[in-house]
Protein backbone atom coordinates (compact mmCIF):
# COMPACT_ATOMS: atom_id res chain seq x y z
CA UNK A 1 0.00 0.00 0.00
CA UNK A 2 1.34 3.40 -0.76
CA UNK A 3 2.79 5.50 1.94
CA UNK A 4 3.98 9.22 1.92
CA UNK A 5 4.82 11.65 4.90
CA UNK A 6 2.56 14.33 5.18
CA UNK A 7 4.17 17.68 6.78
CA UNK A 8 1.70 20.85 7.76
CA UNK A 9 3.77 24.12 8.97
CA UNK A 10 2.25 26.57 10.96
CA UNK A 11 2.82 29.62 13.04
CA UNK A 12 1.83 27.64 15.90
CA UNK A 13 2.66 23.99 15.51
CA UNK A 14 4.59 21.68 13.66
CA UNK A 15 2.92 18.42 12.82
CA UNK A 16 3.56 14.97 10.49
CA UNK A 17 1.71 12.13 9.29
CA UNK A 18 2.43 8.94 7.59
CA UNK A 19 -0.74 8.78 5.22
CA UNK A 20 -1.57 5.59 3.27
CA UNK A 21 -3.92 5.84 -0.16
CA UNK A 22 -6.86 5.04 1.89
CA UNK A 23 -6.54 8.45 3.60
CA UNK A 24 -5.56 6.85 7.12
CA UNK A 25 -2.70 8.58 9.19
CA UNK A 26 -0.90 5.48 10.54
CA UNK A 27 1.60 7.40 12.55
CA UNK A 28 1.99 11.35 14.17
CA UNK A 29 4.18 13.77 15.14
CA UNK A 30 3.01 17.13 16.67
CA UNK A 31 5.38 19.58 17.99
CA UNK A 32 4.92 23.61 18.64
CA UNK A 33 6.58 25.71 16.45
CA UNK A 34 10.09 26.59 17.82
CA UNK A 35 9.63 30.62 19.13
CA UNK A 36 14.00 31.05 16.95
CA UNK A 37 15.33 33.36 14.58
CA UNK A 38 17.22 30.09 13.88
CA UNK A 39 16.29 29.16 10.42
CA UNK A 40 18.23 25.46 10.79
CA UNK A 41 16.95 24.87 14.87
CA UNK A 42 13.25 25.16 12.98
CA UNK A 43 14.11 22.87 10.01
CA UNK A 44 15.30 20.56 12.53
CA UNK A 45 12.55 20.52 14.67
CA UNK A 46 10.40 19.76 11.63
CA UNK A 47 12.89 16.71 10.96
CA UNK A 48 12.39 15.44 14.57
CA UNK A 49 8.14 15.49 14.03
CA UNK A 50 8.92 14.04 10.59
CA UNK A 51 10.53 10.88 12.01
CA UNK A 52 8.13 10.62 14.79
CA UNK A 53 5.33 10.28 12.66
CA UNK A 54 7.71 7.42 10.72
CA UNK A 55 8.07 5.79 13.91
CA UNK A 56 4.51 5.56 14.90
CA UNK A 57 4.02 4.42 11.50
CA UNK A 58 6.38 1.62 11.68
CA UNK A 59 8.21 2.75 8.11
CA UNK A 60 11.25 3.72 7.24
CA UNK A 61 11.79 6.76 4.82
CA UNK A 62 12.86 4.41 2.17
CA UNK A 63 9.37 3.16 1.89
CA UNK A 64 8.03 6.39 1.20
CA UNK A 65 6.42 7.20 -1.56
CA UNK A 66 6.73 10.83 -1.67
CA UNK A 67 6.25 13.61 0.45
CA UNK A 68 3.89 16.58 0.40
CA UNK A 69 4.30 19.78 2.57
CA UNK A 70 1.76 22.55 3.60
CA UNK A 71 3.35 25.57 4.72
CA UNK A 72 1.96 29.03 5.34
CA UNK A 73 3.01 31.67 2.56
CA UNK A 74 4.00 33.67 0.82
CA UNK A 75 6.17 30.99 -1.33
CA UNK A 76 7.93 30.70 -4.68
CA UNK A 77 5.54 27.80 -6.52
CA UNK A 78 6.53 25.63 -7.64
CA UNK A 79 10.06 25.70 -6.22
CA UNK A 80 9.17 25.32 -2.53
CA UNK A 81 11.09 28.04 -0.93
CA UNK A 82 9.33 29.56 1.45
CA UNK A 83 8.80 32.69 3.63
CA UNK A 84 5.86 32.32 5.76
CA UNK A 85 4.49 35.59 7.58
CA UNK A 86 4.65 34.30 10.94
CA UNK A 87 7.55 32.02 10.77
CA UNK A 88 9.91 35.01 10.58
CA UNK A 89 12.87 32.33 11.01
CA UNK A 90 12.07 31.27 7.40
CA UNK A 91 12.44 33.99 4.64
CA UNK A 92 13.42 32.57 1.09
CA UNK A 93 14.05 29.01 2.76
CA UNK A 94 14.41 26.53 0.08
CA UNK A 95 12.22 24.07 2.04
CA UNK A 96 11.47 21.87 -0.75
CA UNK A 97 15.74 21.62 -2.05
CA UNK A 98 16.15 20.68 1.32
CA UNK A 99 13.44 17.75 1.81
CA UNK A 100 14.17 16.49 -1.09
CA UNK A 101 17.84 16.06 -0.36
CA UNK A 102 16.76 14.69 2.78
CA UNK A 103 14.34 11.54 1.48
CA UNK A 104 16.86 10.72 -1.85
CA UNK A 105 15.15 10.41 -5.15
CA UNK A 106 11.30 10.15 -3.45
CA UNK A 107 9.28 13.23 -4.77
CA UNK A 108 8.72 16.00 -2.60
CA UNK A 109 6.09 18.62 -3.29
CA UNK A 110 5.26 22.31 -1.26
CA UNK A 111 2.21 24.27 -1.46
CA UNK A 112 0.49 26.30 0.47
CA UNK A 113 -1.56 25.39 3.81
CA UNK A 114 -4.90 26.88 2.19
CA UNK A 115 -4.51 25.03 -1.20
CA UNK A 116 -3.78 21.70 1.05
CA UNK A 117 -7.40 22.24 2.56
CA UNK A 118 -8.89 22.63 -0.36
CA UNK A 119 -7.15 19.17 -1.65
CA UNK A 120 -8.14 17.45 1.90
CA UNK A 121 -11.60 18.75 1.31
CA UNK A 122 -12.13 17.72 -1.78
CA UNK A 123 -10.53 14.03 -1.41
CA UNK A 124 -11.63 13.14 2.65
CA UNK A 125 -14.20 15.64 3.54
CA UNK A 126 -16.39 17.98 2.94
CA UNK A 127 -16.37 18.68 -0.96
CA UNK A 128 -15.95 14.81 -1.86
CA UNK A 129 -18.08 13.78 -4.89
CA UNK A 130 -17.89 17.27 -6.38
CA UNK A 131 -15.67 18.68 -9.16
CA UNK A 132 -15.67 22.71 -7.89
CA UNK A 133 -15.03 23.34 -4.47
CA UNK A 134 -14.05 26.13 -3.11
CA UNK A 135 -12.31 25.97 0.40
CA UNK A 136 -11.87 28.53 2.40
CA UNK A 137 -10.21 28.91 6.19
CA UNK A 138 -10.94 32.57 8.02
CA UNK A 139 -8.58 32.01 10.73
CA UNK A 140 -5.15 34.62 11.48
CA UNK A 141 -5.66 35.56 8.09
CA UNK A 142 -8.23 34.46 5.39
CA UNK A 143 -6.90 32.25 2.48
CA UNK A 144 -8.37 29.68 0.29
CA UNK A 145 -7.92 26.58 -2.73
CA UNK A 146 -10.06 25.48 -5.78
CA UNK A 147 -11.05 22.43 -7.28
CA UNK A 148 -12.20 23.07 -10.84
CA UNK A 149 -13.29 20.18 -13.24
CA UNK A 150 -12.15 17.46 -10.56
CA UNK A 151 -8.62 18.98 -10.47
CA UNK A 152 -6.59 21.24 -8.09
CA UNK A 153 -6.22 24.86 -9.93
CA UNK A 154 -3.26 26.50 -9.38
CA UNK A 155 -3.45 29.89 -10.92
CA UNK A 156 -0.39 31.28 -13.01
CA UNK A 157 1.54 31.52 -10.02
CA UNK A 158 -0.04 28.89 -7.57
CA UNK A 159 -1.87 32.09 -6.20
CA UNK A 160 -5.77 30.23 -7.72
CA UNK A 161 -8.46 30.35 -4.63
CA UNK A 162 -6.81 33.17 -2.90
CA UNK A 163 -9.86 34.71 -1.73
CA UNK A 164 -8.57 36.81 1.30
CA UNK A 165 -7.98 39.98 -1.21
CA UNK A 166 -11.54 39.90 -2.52
CA UNK A 167 -13.00 43.43 -1.86
CA UNK A 168 -15.95 43.27 -0.19
CA UNK A 169 -16.24 46.41 1.35
CA UNK A 170 -14.87 49.05 -0.91
CA UNK A 171 -14.94 51.79 1.82
CA UNK A 172 -13.58 49.25 4.25
CA UNK A 173 -10.50 49.18 6.38
CA UNK A 174 -6.80 49.24 4.85
CA UNK A 175 -5.11 45.90 4.49
CA UNK A 176 -2.08 43.92 4.94
CA UNK A 177 -1.54 43.97 1.20
CA UNK A 178 -1.76 47.30 0.62
CA UNK A 179 -5.31 47.37 -0.72
CA UNK A 180 -9.06 48.45 1.11
CA UNK A 181 -11.47 46.51 2.18
CA UNK A 182 -10.54 43.09 1.72
CA UNK A 183 -12.30 39.92 3.12
CA UNK A 184 -9.12 39.19 5.48
CA UNK A 185 -9.28 42.89 6.22
CA UNK A 186 -12.52 42.37 8.23
CA UNK A 187 -13.48 38.69 8.93
CA UNK A 188 -10.27 37.30 9.48
CA UNK A 189 -9.98 36.54 13.18
CA UNK A 190 -7.36 39.22 14.84
CA UNK A 191 -9.56 42.33 12.55
CA UNK A 192 -12.46 40.71 13.89
CA UNK A 193 -11.48 40.84 17.75
CA UNK A 194 -9.43 44.37 17.23
CA UNK A 195 -13.12 45.76 16.14
CA UNK A 196 -14.78 44.79 18.96
CA UNK A 197 -12.42 46.40 21.26
CA UNK A 198 -12.31 48.97 19.16
CA UNK A 199 -16.26 49.45 19.78
CA UNK A 200 -16.11 48.75 23.26
CA UNK A 201 -16.04 45.32 23.96
CA UNK A 202 -14.53 44.65 27.35
CA UNK A 203 -13.41 40.70 27.66
CA UNK A 204 -13.32 39.23 31.29
CA UNK A 205 -9.67 38.87 30.61
CA UNK A 206 -7.95 40.99 29.03
CA UNK A 207 -4.90 38.78 28.24
CA UNK A 208 -7.55 36.96 26.39
CA UNK A 209 -8.80 38.70 24.21
CA UNK A 210 -9.54 36.22 21.15
CA UNK A 211 -12.01 34.53 18.58
CA UNK A 212 -12.70 31.88 21.36
CA UNK A 213 -13.15 35.06 24.04
CA UNK A 214 -15.25 36.74 21.49
CA UNK A 215 -17.59 34.11 20.65
CA UNK A 216 -18.46 33.17 24.37
CA UNK A 217 -19.39 37.20 25.08
CA UNK A 218 -21.16 37.21 22.11
CA UNK A 219 -23.30 33.95 22.75
CA UNK A 220 -23.79 35.05 26.25
CA UNK A 221 -25.79 38.69 24.89
CA UNK A 222 -23.03 41.11 24.46
CA UNK A 223 -24.13 43.03 21.66
CA UNK A 224 -20.58 44.57 20.53
CA UNK A 225 -19.01 41.18 20.17
CA UNK A 226 -22.37 39.63 18.30
CA UNK A 227 -22.45 42.66 15.82
CA UNK A 228 -18.17 41.91 15.01
CA UNK A 229 -18.98 38.70 14.68
CA UNK A 230 -21.70 39.02 12.43
CA UNK A 231 -20.11 41.75 10.21
CA UNK A 232 -17.39 39.11 9.23
CA UNK A 233 -19.85 36.66 8.65
CA UNK A 234 -21.66 38.70 6.19
CA UNK A 235 -18.32 39.93 4.63
CA UNK A 236 -17.78 35.85 4.28
CA UNK A 237 -20.83 35.41 2.38
CA UNK A 238 -20.59 37.98 0.41
CA UNK A 239 -17.28 37.07 -0.77
CA UNK A 240 -18.77 33.77 -1.37
CA UNK A 241 -21.66 35.09 -3.55
CA UNK A 242 -18.80 36.46 -5.99
CA UNK A 243 -17.28 33.33 -6.28
CA UNK A 244 -20.06 31.27 -6.93
CA UNK A 245 -20.83 33.88 -9.74
CA UNK A 246 -17.39 33.71 -10.89
CA UNK A 247 -16.57 29.98 -10.70
CA UNK A 248 -20.30 28.17 -10.80
CA UNK A 249 -19.20 26.31 -7.32
CA UNK A 250 -20.84 23.17 -5.94
CA UNK A 251 -19.78 23.40 -2.70
CA UNK A 252 -17.89 26.39 -0.55
CA UNK A 253 -16.20 24.67 2.34
CA UNK A 254 -15.55 27.17 5.28
CA UNK A 255 -12.98 26.37 8.15
CA UNK A 256 -10.89 28.09 11.04
CA UNK A 257 -11.29 29.77 13.85
CA UNK A 258 -15.02 32.25 13.39
CA UNK A 259 -16.69 28.99 11.98
CA UNK A 260 -16.32 27.85 15.97
CA UNK A 261 -18.50 30.98 16.78
CA UNK A 262 -21.79 29.49 16.04
CA UNK A 263 -25.17 31.07 14.37
CA UNK A 264 -24.09 34.44 15.19
CA UNK A 265 -21.10 33.82 12.63
CA UNK A 266 -22.97 31.32 10.36
CA UNK A 267 -26.45 33.30 9.89
CA UNK A 268 -25.22 36.53 8.87
CA UNK A 269 -22.96 34.69 6.60
CA UNK A 270 -26.08 32.89 4.84
CA UNK A 271 -27.81 35.24 5.19
CA UNK A 272 -25.25 37.81 3.25
CA UNK A 273 -24.75 35.02 0.83
CA UNK A 274 -28.43 34.53 -0.15
CA UNK A 275 -29.14 38.06 -0.42
CA UNK A 276 -26.01 38.23 -3.06
CA UNK A 277 -25.99 35.08 -5.24
CA UNK A 278 -29.08 35.63 -6.89
CA UNK A 279 -28.58 33.83 -10.68
CA UNK A 280 -29.78 30.15 -9.99
CA UNK A 281 -26.94 28.46 -10.56
CA UNK A 282 -24.79 30.21 -8.24
CA UNK A 283 -27.67 29.51 -5.50
CA UNK A 284 -27.54 26.13 -6.02
CA UNK A 285 -23.49 26.16 -4.37
CA UNK A 286 -23.50 24.61 -0.76
CA UNK A 287 -21.96 27.00 1.70
CA UNK A 288 -20.95 24.32 4.08
CA UNK A 289 -18.74 23.96 7.27
CA UNK A 290 -14.89 21.82 6.23
CA UNK A 291 -15.55 18.84 7.79
CA UNK A 292 -11.48 17.24 8.28
CA UNK A 293 -10.82 19.22 11.71
CA UNK A 294 -6.87 19.26 12.60
CA UNK A 295 -6.23 16.40 9.68
CA UNK A 296 -6.97 18.59 6.99
CA UNK A 297 -3.82 20.00 5.97
CA UNK A 298 -2.02 16.25 6.40
CA UNK A 299 -4.28 14.48 4.59
CA UNK A 300 -4.57 17.46 1.59
CA UNK A 301 -0.33 17.87 1.53
CA UNK A 302 -0.59 13.51 1.12
CA UNK A 303 -2.90 13.70 -1.61
CA UNK A 304 -0.43 16.15 -4.12
CA UNK A 305 1.80 13.31 -3.83
CA UNK A 306 -0.99 9.94 -3.69
CA UNK A 307 -3.06 11.83 -5.91
CA UNK A 308 -0.86 13.40 -8.91
CA UNK A 309 -3.51 12.73 -11.36
CA UNK A 310 -6.04 14.98 -9.58
CA UNK A 311 -3.31 17.32 -7.07
CA UNK A 312 0.41 16.89 -8.05
CA UNK A 313 2.27 19.02 -10.45
CA UNK A 314 5.08 18.90 -12.19
CA UNK A 315 8.79 20.70 -10.68
CA UNK A 316 10.40 22.62 -13.61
Amino acid sequence: MPVVLALDIGGTKLAAGVVDDAGRVRGRGRVPTPVTDDAEALYEALLACAAAAMRGATVAPYELDGVGVACGGPMRWPEGSVSPLNIPAWRDFPLRRRLAGEFGDRPVLVHNDAVALAVGEHWKGAGAGSAHLLAMTVSTGVGGGLILGGRLHHGASGNGGHVGHLVVEPDGPPCACGGRGCLEAIASGPRTVARALAEGWQPPDPDRADGTALAAAATAGDKVAAASLARSGRAVGRALASCAHLLDLEVAAVSGGLTQSGPLFWEPLHEAFATHARMEFATACRIVPARLGADTGLLGAAAFILLPERYGWTIP
